[in-house]
């Protein structure tokens, strides 16, 4: 590991080549945040996924480009004259010391809950009308459905036990099948809905994240199918062509591997 010298030096050369690269490279003198911002969030998912193939030299190289973004946004920050780099550092220094009494103050917390209760209080002291105010409404629905159950949560607005979220979410189940007799579409997709932010719920009470839950579920069907579809290829098949019993055949083998 680099010493705390050495890591300071590379993010000074970091600086210096950001600077460089903003004066004479044309396409990097041509961006702005609002050009930057779909690149970044797309090395943030990018960054995401090698955390889920626990691909840590993956890892490595996507907190690079995301590095890259930050120090980039704070150049464009400074040609401006409203931050640099050394504010953004600096702010963010501050907030973690106000938001962390039990650390530099008097404050004093049993648990992880504790500080996460805090956490959101602190937030209202500090302005804020809603402890909702900070989830993005950009966020996809998932995601921010998770966000806002952990932040109302945070000042104590949960169940108490899971087995209540299980019950709730067996009763939103049983009103969804209610809509789905009656064919309302509408109201169909409303109780999907309440099923969806019901299972979030209870992912977060067994401490799961429902976000990576479904990603893992997600690469999981994407590598059994391209195994379906080698063997098809293999036997010259084409999957439309198929009855669903052979596809299950190689499914179930896929299943196996």
């Amino acid at each position: 590991m680099n010493s705390r010298e050495e890591q300071l030096k590379a993010f000074d050369r970091l600086l210096t080549i950001m600077d460089e690269l903003r004066e004479e490279c044309p396409w990097d003198r041509k961006q702005t945040m609002e050009s930057l911002r779909p690149l970044t969030i797309e090395e943030t998912y990018e960054l995401g996924d090698a955390i889920l193939d626990k691909d840590i030299e993956e890892v490595r190289k996507e907190l690079g480009d995301l590095l890259l973004h930050l120090v980039f946004y704070a150049k464009i920050g400074s040609e401006s004259n409203d931050f640099d780099i050394a504010d953004v550092a600096n702010g963010i220094c501050e907030k973690l010391i106000s938001r962390h009494p039990h650390i530099y103050g008097d404050v004093k917390v049993e648990n992880e809950e504790d500080v996460k209760k805090n956490w959101e209080n602190l937030k209202l002291k500090e302005g804020k009308k809603s402890v909702l105010e900070g989830v993005p409404g950009s966020l996809p629905a998932l995601v921010k459905a998770s966000r806002i159950q952990d932040k109302v949560a945070g000042v104590g607005f949960d169940w108490e036990e899971p087995q209540q979220v299980f019950e709730k979410l067996e009763e939103e189940l049983h009103e969804l099948q209610e809509e789905v007799n009656i064919a309302d579409k509408d109201k169909m997709e409303a109780e999907f809905g309440d099923v969806m932010f019901s299972m979030i719920n209870y992912a977060r009470f067994l401490k799961i994240n429902p976000e990576n839950a479904l990603e893992r579920t997600n690469k999981k069907f994407i590598a059994r199918f391209k195994y379906l579809e080698q063997k098809a290829a293999e036997k010259n098949i084409a999957l439309k062509d198929m009855t669903l019993a052979e596809m299950d055949v190689y499914w179930n083998e896929a299943k196996k591997l």
